[in-house]
């Protein structure tokens, strides 16, 4: 794959706010992980390409906006700057987060999620 850290940044997110889920997986390795923090559905490590394409499709299915502030790039690697909003009738998603990608041979292998509100996304995601 030919394309920059900051051209996969931007079509991981188009992706992602499209719902195409294979888009999405063209994206990754077969190894790729995803990891969130919390205690709540979608916390913890998804192992392998298919099961993080899951976890989008599961964050997805709660109704959440992807907001994309920045693509930010490293020698290496891409980060996405986001900022997910969500409703629901007893609970509200209002979060900055930064999606760390860790890429290799032009394919994201690894995907770390920092979050600016931990017990606001346990409360909604559950």
């Amino acid at each position: 794959m030919t394309t920059t850290a900051h051209d996969l940044g931007r079509r991981f997110h188009a992706a992602l706010t499209a719902g195409d889920w294979a888009a999405i997986r063209s994206l990754l390795h077969d190894d790729a992980t995803w990891t969130l923090p919390g205690d709540n559905t979608i916390s913890g490590t998804a192992v392998g390409g298919d099961a993080v394409v899951e976890r989008a499709r599961k964050i997805a299915s709660y109704g959440v906006s992807f907001e994309l502030l920045h693509v930010l790039v490293s020698r290496d690697n891409m980060a996405l700057s986001l900022h997910n909003t969500a409703q629901r009738p007893d609970a509200v998603l209002d979060e900055h987060l930064t999606t760390v990608c860790r890429l290799r041979d032009g394919r994201i292998a690894e995907i770390e999620t920092y979050l600016s509100d931990v017990p606001g996304m346990n409360a909604f995601f559950v």
